[in-house]
């Protein structure tokens, strides 16, 4: 099997595990492996760039921001946590049976699409583009780590004074 066969089946059931957890914990958790599984897909497809800013930011700051942010609220209770999941299921019973019927359907079409991409350009060393070609990115990028930290910093700070 081709890795990045296995690599899209890894981000599909970390995005599945995402979304059906009931911890909101293991969601940031799954946030963070879903971008981690995209970032070496986009490394395998040579789009270096793309998979810097996709690994610090999605798959870094992100989460850290959700966990931080998690740790702050209060958890329901498990008889409110009972009640959310049959509200769901009495809400949402008829999805899992259009996402089969949608795929079962898609699997029987079959389009033709006649797109020209542009030549690819050569491979280029990630470092040398965003220290010499763009390093208005890579200042963008530094102030979105330290804006996280900071907030992490004052959420944790607020959450200190009004525990006393």
């Amino acid at each position: 099997m081709d890795l990045n066969i296995i690599i899209l089946i890894i981000l599909m059931v970390a995005a599945l595990w995402t979304t059906m957890t009931r911890s909101l914990l293991r969601a940031a958790i799954g946030l963070a492996l879903m971008s981690l599984a995209l970032t070496l897909l986009m490394f395998r497809l040579n789009s270096g760039l793309a998979a810097v800013f996709e690994l610090s930011v999605c798959a870094g700051l992100i989460p850290v921001l959700f966990v931080s942010t998690i740790s702050l609220t209060h958890p329901l209770t498990k008889e409110e946590v009972l009640q959310h999941m049959k509200d769901r299921i009495r809400r949402f019973w008829y999805l899992p049976l259009i996402i089969v019927a949608v795929g079962i359907t898609l699997s029987f079409v079959t389009v033709t699409m006649n797109i020209k991409l542009p030549p690819p350009e050569a491979a280029k060393n990630v470092r040398a583009v965003l220290w010499n070609d763009r390093p208005l990115y890579l200042v963008g990028q530094i102030i979105i780590l330290l804006v996280g930290a900071f907030s992490v910093v004052i959420l944790f700070k607020e959450s200190g004074k009004n525990e006393h």
